[in-house]
Formats: structure tokens, sequence, C-alpha cells
């Protein structure tokens, strides 16, 4: 998932722009860029996977002005893109995963629309975007056209000279959040970015809605569907910053309570110890705590800010360097010690075995029992750059070991009352090397947020979305 963040004011923002980006440092590792309007659009891409954000960027943001501008924390494509459209120049920035995105690009190349911006993997994914909202009427009939031919998601935040233009995807996926203050108007994917910034919020984007941010206000270009939101569960599992809030419900309350969850699911273990893998563990081991009355210590810490997440970066090798590197055991809290260690989730399942499970037994750990505060994922995201083959997941594993090989049919495997589910939890658990391992369950995780189940996201452990094809055909009225 990309960061993304846009500002308007009626003085100089750049200052604004650097810091409301910057908050957005945990999603993305590849690339950074912002892009300001001073009279023209002048723009700057940096790429960050060895630095950060704020190093790179610093010195830009004394010299860009302008009284608008946008900024990305990307996960893979440089960003913003530029285009001179003919309704105007336009930069964007945009969020998400394209599906069909080989079918789009060979409908556009048939054209005769050619792609400047092609890497190893082809071409980028958000100058494909802002080529499908080139081919509109004007710029909002083009998000809305684009909108329409996609398969997957994408929000975006789009500068032109009259102001910032923020679309939300059809399904609601990714949050986007408008705030305001004396003089600025400012739209976000993390709230966080407003919390230092002293911006309030106006609202939260419906799914599909389509506002202009200007000097004057906050502009409503198209209404949004209200019956469709879908919005993306793993946001408070794992995705968000702590202090971040989407549809008004906070991150960090919501892993405590999915820890208070894992330990009402624990009355038959004993344990000395609850610690959390840092940093998304710790929130959920957190309540873990207080609802079983164990101590939190902390046996894992991580070393700097400077290590990123694990999870998030394209390469493997990557990722084991990230998970080797940024966690330390402490042995004196370890040793001897029955620990519940809570993880926001077991993805491939190898990174917690070699590199944090190995950690605590070679500091004498007695017991090892895990608690990751979702479900056992069982589906490669649609939505989002994340896991992209069903091969890689751990629950998928250990269901090819039971059943002999893969199978397509995988609804015991979900229902945390069979059999077949509790076989699953038994490998995994033997896999990485561990005592035991309890999932969440889907109910859990589902009250634990505090939205309807029908509002979120859980295609990722049940392949399902429910809304999509309702919501993906939509036209407005």
């Amino acid at each position: 998932m990309s960061g993304v963040f846009g500002v308007v004011s009626k003085k100089d923002c750049a200052q604004l722009l650097f810091y409301g980006t910057d908050y957005h440092s945990h999603l993305g590792t590849e690339f950074g860029g912002m892009a300001m309007f001073d009279k023209e659009i002048s723009r700057q891409i940096h790429n960050i996977s060895q630095s950060q954000f704020k190093s790179k960027f610093y010195e830009d943001s004394k010299r860009m002005k302008g009284n608008k501008g946008i900024g990305v924390i990307s996960a893979l494509d440089e960003q913003p893109i530029y285009l001179n459209s003919r309704f105007g120049p336009f930069c964007i920035v945009t969020t998400g995963l394209i599906e069909n995105m080989n079918e789009l690009v060979e409908e556009l190349l048939k054209k005769g629309i050619s792609f400047s911006e092609v890497s190893n993997s082809g071409p980028n994914t958000t100058e494909l975007i802002a080529k499908l909202i080139s081919q509109g009427i004007d710029l909002v009939d083009g998000i809305e056209k684009m909108f329409a031919k996609l398969k997957g998601s994408c929000s975006l935040i789009i500068l032109t000279k009259d102001g910032v233009y923020a679309a939300r995807d059809r399904l609601g996926h990714t949050p986007l959040v408008i705030g305001c203050k004396d003089g600025a108007w400012a739209v976000t994917l993390e709230t966080t970015a407003f919390l230092n910034l002293d911006f309030n919020i106006v609202k939260y984007l419906l799914p599909g809605e389509i506002v202009l941010l200007n000097e004057k206000g906050l502009v409503l270009k198209k209404d949004g569907y209200r019956d469709c939101e879908q919005i993306c569960s793993f946001l408070w599992i794992y995705t968000g910053f702590p202090a971040s809030s989407y549809n008004g419900i906070n991150t960090e309350v919501v892993r405590e309570r999915c820890g208070r969850y894992l330990a009402l699911q624990d009355k038959d273990i004993d344990i000395d110890v609850v610690c959390g893998v840092p940093d998304s563990g710790i929130a959920h081991a957190i309540g873990y705590s207080m609802e079983s009355k164990k101590p939190l210590r902390r046996a894992l810490v991580k070393y700097t800010p400077g290590y990123g997440r694990s999870y998030t970066p394209p390469s493997q090798e990557t990722r084991d360097l990230i998970a080797k590197m940024k966690l330390v055991a402490i042995k004196e809290i370890i040793q001897g010690n029955k620990i519940v260690v809570c993880e926001d989730s077991i993805v491939r399942g190898t990174q917690l075995k070699n590199f944090t499970v190995k950690k605590l037994w070679d500091a004498k750990a007695k017991e090892i029992h895990v608690r990751p505060a979702c479900p056992p994922l069982m589906f490669p995201c649609r939505f989002e750059l994340s896991t992209r083959s069903i091969s890689e997941l751990a629950a998928r594993k250990a269901i090819r070991k039971i059943e002999g090989s893969d199978i397509e049919n995988v609804s015991e495997y979900i229902n945390h009352r069979s059999e077949k589910y509790k076989a699953m939890e038994k490998l995994i658990a033997k896999d990485i090397e561990v005592t035991t391992v309890r999932y969440q369950t889907i109910e859990n995780m589902v009250a634990a947020i505090g939205l309807p189940r029908e509002k979120l996201c859980l295609y990722c452990w049940t392949g399902k979305c429910q809304k999509l094809k309702k919501c993906t055909t939509k036209k407005h009225s």
C-alpha cells in the first residue's frame, strides 16, 4: 500500500506537504515523491529504498514553493506522474492494485498511446491510471471512466492549477480523509498526518466519491456509494499507523481488543510472559496482557526506526534481511520462560520461524506460543500489493501437506471449529517450530474492529468480496 497526501492553502504549503507526506513512511518502501503548483507544476522523486523520506526530501521542501501540492510514499512505482492532457496539465499519485493492468495497457497501445515510465516489471501503474483518466471529457469524467474500466482498487490524488482532486476507490478499500484548519485543506490516507499538523477531520470520503480542494474549501464533484464500502481489515491489524483512525475507529484500540480476544481463547495454557513482535504486534500483546493478567515484557526489541517493515519490500531477499537485522532478543527476559508471542499475522511463516522464533529458542525460551491477531491468510490480496501467489501462504502450505495436493475448496480450513482447521494449526506450529499456534477467529477480528462485517474486506481470509460486482458496475445518476 502506498501512502498519499495532498494540501491546498492560502499561503505557501511546502512544509505542510513535506511533513504530511512523511507521516506515511511506514507504508511504502521504494520511492517518495512531491509535486507543487506555483504558476506551473514542479515535482521531485527520490528512491527511498535505502534511506528515509525525510532525509531525501528535506532540502527539496526548502526549495519547492506553491500553495497546493501532493505527495506519496510509494510501495512500488515512481510517483507522482506528470501528464499534459487535453484538459490541462496535472500530476497524480495513486495507491492500489490493478488486476487487469496488462489488458488495459494493451488497449491503450492499440490506440497509439505509449508509455514512458517502464521498468522491468512493465509500465508504471500510476502512468496507466493517468492516461486512462486523460481519455475523459474532463478530469472528473476521466476518473469515472477509469474506475469503470479497472479491476482491483485505485484511490488517487491529483494536482492541477485549480486545486487538488481526491477520489476514493469504488469499494472504499483504501481510506481517504479530508481535514481543514485556518486557511488550509488537506486529504490524507493516514489521519496520523493531521494530528501534529493541527488539521481537524471534516469527512471520510465515501467509496467512489470525488472532491476538489481549493483555496475556498471543499467542493463535491461526484457523490459516493453509501452501500458499497469494503474497507481493508488489515489496516487495523497491521498496515495502519497506531495513531490513525479509519471510519472513526482507532488502530491502537482495535489491536488491543484483538489481543484481548486472543487471550480469551487461551484458557487452557499456562504462561509466564507476553511479548509482541515489534512494531504492530506490541498493541496486540498489550491487549493479551490486560485480559490474561500476565506480565507484558519486551523479549524482542526493534533496533532503531531505520529498519522498515519486513512484509512490504517487493523482494524476498530484502524482506529476509530486514527481518533478521531489525529484531534483537533479550535473553535475560526470555530464558526459562513460557512465552506468548503476539504477531499481527503469519503470511509466509519463513521470517517468523527463521528470524523471530529461532532467536527466542536460542535465548532458552521454555515454551513459545504464537498468537496471530488475524485468521489464517488463505488468498492473495486483490486490492493492494502484498502476497502475490497462494503457494506462498503458510496456511496453504499446511493444507497441501494435509491433503497431499492443492485443493480449490478450503472452506473446512476457514471454519475454526472444524477438525481440519485444528490440524492445520498444529502443522503450522510444527513447521515454524513453536509449541502452539492459535489464530484469531474471523468473528473475533470483526468484533475487535467494530464495524459490521458487510462493511469490511475479508477477502484475504475468505476469498469472497460480496460487493465487488455490485459496486464496480454501478453508474452515477
